[in-house]
Formats: C-alpha cells, structure tokens, sequence
C-alpha cells in the first residue's frame, strides 16, 4: 500500500460531503454487514467498516504501508514474479511471489483529470482539484464556481452552499440526478425480526435485482426512462427549473447515475443556494471564468471537479519473460485477467454497479483457481490468446464516461468473443465466475514454461519502440 494508512479512495479524497454514491448493502463485502445506518454513506464511515473488517480477519497486521510497486517481471523459469518496490524513505528492495494479486483500482492518485483552458493560470483566486482537498479551507462566506456534473460535483455544491455565499454548479452538459433515501427503510425493517447478516443479504440481493431490472428497463426504452428521469429532475430542482440543465446528451445507462441522498442538491436549487448554469468555458480570468455566452462566474474558490485519470496495472512496469507488457495492447480475459500474462488477477469491479459486486466474485474464482493449481500440481496459468484473438475486431465500450474515452488505447481492451470481454451483468458473472469451469480451455494451465507474445502484438510493439 503506498499510502501510511488503510482507506483507498476513501482515504484519499476529502471533500466536503464526501459519501458513496451507490448503496452500501451492495459495495460493502458480502461477508460482513453494513451496520451504519445510512446506506448511501459518509466516507468516514466507510473507513471505519474497512478497518473493521480488516482486524476482524486478521488482515490488518499483514499490510505493508509506504511501499510502492515500481515494476513487475515474470520469470517462467522460476514461475516467479519479482516486485521492485520502492520504500518509505526513497530505497528499493525486491519481493517475489508465485501469484499475484493486483488490487491498485482503476485511476491514478497521483493526478486528477485537468482540461487545458486558456487563461487558466491568470486566475488569482483559489484553485483546487477534489483529489487533492486542503484541509484547511476555510470557504465561509465565499463565493464557489463547481466545474463539473459527476458525483463528485453533485455531492459537493449541496455540502459547501450550507457555508459559501453562493455555489455555481457550472457544467458542459448534464448528468442524470436522481434522489434516494440515504436510510433503507426496507432494511431497517428487517433488522427488526431478522439477524444483521440475514437482514443484510435479502436487502443486497432485493438491490441487486432492481438494478438488473432497471437496466433492461434502459435498454427496452431509452426513450421512455430518459423522459422519466429528466421529468423528476425538473419536478424537484422546482418551477425555476431549466430543461437544459437536467437533459443529458446521452441515453440512461452509458454513463453512472448520479444518486443524491434525501435530495439534498435539488432542496438547496430550491432553496436558491446552489445555481446550475449550463455552458462552455471561453477562458479564465484573474476573477473568475467566462463563459461562450458571455457571462462572466465571479468566484473567489474554483473548483475543478474534472474527472480522473485511468491508469492500467496501478501505473508499474511489467514484463514477461524480458518482454515489456503494454497494457493498451492486452485483452481482458473475463475482465479480470490478461492475454498472455501468467499468474496475475487483476481485480476491478463494475462501472455501472457497486464496485465491490465484481471484487467479491473474482476473489471467489481466485481461490478456486489457486485450488485447481495446487490439486494438478500446476506451477502457471496463463490466458492464451493467439494472432487470431488478436486480429479480430473487439467489442465497444458501452460506457461512455469521459474518463474512459480519455484512457482509450492506454489500457486493456475486449476483444470480440467470450472469454475475451467483460460484462457489466452481475448474474451472467456468476453463472461464469461463480459456476463455470476454471479449466476451460483457453486457460492454460503448465509447469515452467516460456511465454511468448503473439507475433501480431510483437510486431506492433517492436514499431512502437522503434518509433519512440
């Protein structure tokens, strides 16, 4: 962990306001109840419930905090991976290991996403990225500029209007909004009669199903869900309200569905304290933002909440067998493993669901995988993709985040027939993660041997470096 402390994303930003922004009986582990009694939560308490679970499992005393991965090499005749890790006080040491683990999420914690605009650097006034929030900010009685419209944007307009003089929630185009109780009064029902774990696993799978439901719901009538969902939003962000502000530019289910707890953002639209101005940013000034129509954003604090970074394989350098891994050259095998890379599951959830819904599936085909090796006395797996994989066109990105489009041809991609893409589909994960065979034939499984790349993928990388 290269962090001195537990927590993750959780511990790295620190907001105003920060929480999740889906339900907890999905995102928490499966294993262990989610007690707290917000289910759409504060970010501290989700600290608390991590570490929590990590002494209740004996995890905690094996972390080692302040280490950093620099690169990855697989060596198959020693069916080994060597770590160079780069300590605390700036030394590196080596670890090895036969199988590795790869948890390092999905998005850079080093930088935030930041467009170039003109005249940025002009601007006099406060200046900040949420990935990286002063502590000591003191926004009392300021007047706030939010660029953005994610979650991010739209947990913090409603938390800094309860301070600032006025917050600006300025956006290129809208997101959909939509309001939930941040209480599952269905779950605090069951607690009454019912055991925490029982209680907690009948509300995580009532969440599940209406999320499958919902999504055909968005596939079968686009149309009709998007009407509903701008129709809602206008209703409660009251009669004031601009239909520019709340109509995306894009269908239900490409993007992540903003959730607002109790409807917290469009009471304080209501309440006049947060205004939506929907516009194109012509260029910053010394006082502010001016916009493509002309009007002119005082503020005193700008935030830029711009996005992320994606980053494949947590930003280290891997090799196999002297052969540098290019992870916009891979393909995902069930998402969680990669073309021609022995011993490694890469762990990543859902875009479109709780991230944690993946996770624990994949953890559960990580121990029948490692039982299946110890059983045939199988030193390495590898997910074997030919020229013939790799030559066929592989399958869109049906989520259309910005973040994504950004990271296209950075990091690993689908290809056309399974197992080589993922699904967002948590049922059809379980009938193949949970189900399927580990066996299946394109895993396979050997003693020490040599791992080549396809010659297609060596000759695209012998161009790239020859361009370089």
């Amino acid at each position: 962990e290269t962090k001195p402390r537990m927590g993750g994303t959780w511990d790295l930003f620190r907001y105003p306001g920060i929480r999740s922004d889906s339900d907890m009986h999905t995102m928490g582990y499966a294993f262990k109840p989610w007690k707290f009694p917000k289910a759409i939560s504060d970010g501290p308490s989700i600290i608390s419930y991590i570490k929590e679970t990590a002494a209740e499992n004996d995890i905690d005393r094996h972390i080692r905090y302040q280490q950093k991965v620099i690169s990855a090499s697989w060596s198959s005749p020693q069916s080994k991976w060597t770590l160079d890790v780069q300590q605390a006080d700036g030394s590196r040491k080596q670890i090895s290991a036969s199988f590795l683990f790869s948890c390092a999420g999905y998005y850079s914690h080093d930088e935030g996403y930041l467009p170039e605009w003109a005249g940025y650097n002009d601007y006099k006034g406060t200046l900040i990225h949420p990935q990286f929030w002063p502590e000591d900010l003191d926004y009392t009685g300021k007047r706030v500029v939010i660029v953005g419209s994610g979650a991010t944007a739209v947990t913090l307009a409603p938390a800094m209007a309860e301070k600032a003089a006025e917050v600006i929630q300025l956006q290129r185009s809208p997101t959909y909004v939509v309001t939930r109780p941040s209480v599952d009064a269905f779950n605090t029902f069951l607690k009454r009669f019912l055991p925490d774990q029982w209680a907690y696993s009948i509300t995580r799978w009532r969440t599940i199903i209406e999320g499958r439901l919902r999504a055909k719901r968005f596939m079968k009538d686009p149309q009709g869900v998007k009407k509903m969902l701008v129709d809602l939003a206008m209703k409660q962000a009251g009669p004031d309200a601009d239909p520019k502000d709340y109509t995306p530019d894009y269908w239900p289910g490409q993007q992540r569905i903003c959730r607002v707890p109790d409807g917290d953002m469009f009471k304080a639209i209501r309440e006049k304290k947060i205004e939506m101005v929907t516009d194109e940013i012509e260029r910053f000034d010394a006082t502010g933002i001016l916009l493509k129509s002309g009007r002119h954003l005082d503020a005193d604090i700008i935030v830029t909440a711009t996005g992320l970074v994606l980053q494949a394989l947590g930003g280290a350098k891997y090799s196999v067998d002297g052969q540098e891994i290019v992870p916009g050259k891979l393909i995902m095998y069930k998402g969680f493993m990669y073309s021609n890379v022995p011993n490694m599951i890469y762990f990543t959830g859902y875009f479109n669901a709780s991230w944690t819904l993946k996770v624990d599936l994949v953890a559960d085909f990580a121990c029948r995988l490692l039982k299946h090796m110890d059983e045939t006395g199988a030193k390495q797996v590898t997910p074997r993709a030919d020229n013939e994989v790799f030559a066929k066109p592989g399958r869109p990105n049906r989520f259309l985040s910005g973040y994504i489009r950004r990271a296209a041809g950075k990091v690993p991609k689908m290809g056309a027939d399974f197992p080589w893409f993922t699904e967002q589909n948590y049922f059809w994960d379980r009938k193949t993660l949970l189900r399927g065979k580990v066996d299946d034939g394109t895993l396979d499984f050997s003693g020490p041997k040599p791992v080549e790349l396809p010659p297609l993928q060596r000759a695209e990388q012998a161009q790239r470096e020859a361009a370089e």
